[in-house]
């Protein structure tokens, strides 16, 4: 087996807490990544600090953000939004780019899909990537999700993309 396969092994869904601010302010300096995830850039230690600081104190019926932890460590966050019933829109961010292409965004969206099964009953999933960001287009598809439609744009990597929306049910 190889080293990156058991690696894969260490990646867990955890509560976010102020512990993690160290990762996320480091991902907050990381234009690339700002970019792809649509981050302000140029934030000041402050601004990332009461935005952390949300983060982990949020509350919502509808909304839940957890860490992504690989080897003790924070590399990222996983959200279920517009939760309602037994469905929920599933989206992930890697924040250590260097580990992006590496199957670690694919582990982590099946663990928080499994974190929405066993916890709230989550069984059909929907998520919306752009057209350009082929990385998260072949996770989506490996895991077993189908296109359903391509409405809407945004930017994505700086320039304007085509939406696609996915859905997947268990």
């Amino acid at each position: 087996m190889k080293i990156e396969n058991i690696r894969l092994h260490a990646i867990k869904i955890r509560p976010l807490t102020m512990d993690d601010f160290n990762s996320v302010l480091h991902w907050s300096k990381d234009d690339y990544f700002c970019l792809a995830n649509g981050w302000e850039q140029n934030r000041s230690d402050e601004e990332v600090y009461q935005w952390w600081m949300r983060c982990v104190n949020q509350s919502s019926d509808d909304f839940i953000r957890k860490g992504i932890e690989q080897d003790g460590q924070l590399i990222g966050y996983a959200d279920l939004a517009f939760i309602k019933g037994n469905s929920a829109e599933i989206g992930i961010a890697i924040g250590e780019s260097e580990l992006w292409g590496k199957g670690i965004g694919t582990q982590a969206t099946k663990c928080m899909m499994a974190y929405a099964l066993e916890n709230l009953g989550i069984t059909v999933f929907h998520a919306e990537t752009h057209e350009t960001n082929n990385r998260s287009r072949k996770m989506l598809e490996k895991i077993g999700f189908e296109e359903i439609s391509r409405e809407g744009s945004e930017q994505y990597l700086g320039e304007e993309s085509q939406l696609i929306q996915y859905r997947m049910t268990l």
